[in-house]
């Protein structure tokens, strides 16, 4: 059983005989002494696809849905589908363009080391490895003598996501991108 504070972005949780997938975690420290952080979590029913808001204490508990989890790699993108195979046994398995949400800034074909939630046989939801490589397809040129640590420029990754990245890096290079943060950590 995961605490409020625990929790991550795509965990999928039980309420009330219901399976959730958390879709924005919110926190929030109040200034005053002795007071507790509060989460203010967004769920989407993963079944009635709606959308419920909660707010939780730190230390309180939440029930972990009966899940299996596989690892998945990302196969291909439709009009209507992202398809993942399992590693395993070869099975593959759809989400819809909806389920996916925001992680599709973060799947670039052929992605592996996904965790897939399989739920009576059926693939549910996918949690994100922590960071991702994804190769830059544009930005300004590199500026020779630029420090590590000092300005930035965007760039456009493969996926369409745009982040900051220091101004020695060029286009063509792979970077490693965090997938909570969205922003730039290395070079891969």
């Amino acid at each position: 059983m995961p605490k409020a504070c625990d929790l991550k972005k795509g965990a999928i949780v039980e309420i009330d005989d219901q399976l959730y997938m958390t879709r924005k975690i919110d926190v929030r420290s109040p200034s005053s002494r002795g007071a507790n952080t509060l989460y203010k979590i967004t769920f989407m029913n993963i079944q009635k696809k709606q959308k419920m808001e909660q707010t939780l204490g730190g230390t309180d508990f939440l029930k972990d849905a009966d899940c299996m989890r596989r690892k998945l790699q990302f196969l291909y993108k439709d009009d209507l589908a992202y398809t993942f195979m399992d590693g395993e046994d070869y099975n593959q398995y759809m989400l819809s363009v909806e389920d996916i949400d925001e992680a599709v800034n973060y799947l670039p074909d052929g992605q592996e080391d996904i965790l897939g939630m399989l739920y009576d046989g059926n693939l549910i939801g996918i949690e994100l490895p922590a960071s991702v490589s994804l190769k830059i397809i544009e930005t300004a040129p590199a500026i020779k003598g630029a420090s590590a640590s000092a300005r930035t420029k965007p760039a456009t990754l493969e996926t369409g996501l745009v982040v900051q990245v220091p101004e020695y890096i060029s286009e063509e290079e792979v970077i490693k991108v965090n997938t909570a943060t969205a922003k730039f950590t290395s070079r891969a």
